[in-house]
């Protein structure tokens, strides 16, 4: 099983279905939320709207309450009565919660807790599991904490070591990772320096709350004319040559070789 949605994952709160459609001709793939952005006694009407969603199963995630919930058995049923077996769980904790899932399903396992992030190793070996995406602002309420940010928008260093450890361990199990939303709407250049980064790091998309994110987040992710043509011509030149060679006043290698071709592969 493989992730393969695109850059920009946009959620839409599962209690307003009059967005469904909207959010996923504007976005790569549309995240129906069952969890924080429904209000607990709104919760039971979102399942429906999920039921009776007519919407292209390929382009949507439906984000489920977490495994230790009242909500959870509740939402795996009402996914059954469904077409879509892409699922995030919320605040995964360990790879045991992940059991409820069968063979239908590709589990994208939210690590957004102290106990997920300390976890995320076994979560990512999950058998279920397709991508791992991490949370900022849950993690912090989960130490006690009150803001995932410096004054300057940069994150504090513990979600720093949180995305890159949820990147790496998504990484060394041939999973994907996603990166977390960025949740004050009006920062575009916030929002486009961190989704710049992800690509060159090496996350497979980045989620968003407002469809005026998403174009940022796909341009941030399609690697500019010049990076292309330097894949290819350096990939091309490769050809040819043997073990290490110079080009364009670099040292290439297997490494660099592998960079260009995730810079082609973004830009298809």
């Amino acid at each position: 099983m493989t992730f393969v949605h695109g850059p920009a994952l946009l959620f839409c709160p599962a209690d307003r279905p009059e967005r469904f459609r909207g959010a996923l001709e504007k976005a790569d793939a549309v995240i129906l939320d069952l969890e924080d952005a429904v209000r607990a006694d709104a919760k039971a009407e979102a399942r429906e709207n999920i039921i009776a969603a007519d919407l292209n199963p390929e382009r949507v995630i439906v984000r489920v309450n977490a495994a230790d919930t009242d909500e959870f058995e509740a939402d795996l049923a009402a996914l059954a009565r469904t077409g879509f077996r892409t699922v995030m769980l919320a605040k995964s904790e360990r790879a045991a919660g992940l059991s409820a899932f069968d063979e239908r399903y590709s589990v994208i396992a939210l690590c957004e807790t102290a106990r997920g992030i300390h976890a995320a190793e076994e979560i990512a070996a999950h058998p279920r599991v397709v991508a791992l995406m991490w949370g900022a602002e849950d993690l912090v309420a989960s130490l006690g904490g009150t803001s995932s940010r410096f004054p300057s928008g940069e994150y504090r260093d513990i979600a720093r070591y949180a995305r890159s450890r949820v990147l790496l361990q998504a990484a060394a199990h041939g999973k994907s990772a996603i990166d977390a939303v960025h949740i004050d709407i009006d920062d575009i250049d916030g929002l486009e320096r961190e989704a710049t980064d992800a690509a060159a790091s090496g996350f497979a998309a980045t989620a968003c709350i407002h469809p005026r994110q998403v174009a940022v987040i796909r341009a941030a992710y399609a690697p500019g004319a010049e990076a292309v043509r330097w894949a290819r011509a350096v990939l091309t030149a490769s050809e040819t040559e043997r073990g290490v060679f110079r080009f364009e006043g670099r040292m290439i290698d297997e490494p660099v070789l592998r960079h260009a071709r995730s810079v082609l592969a973004r830009a298809v």
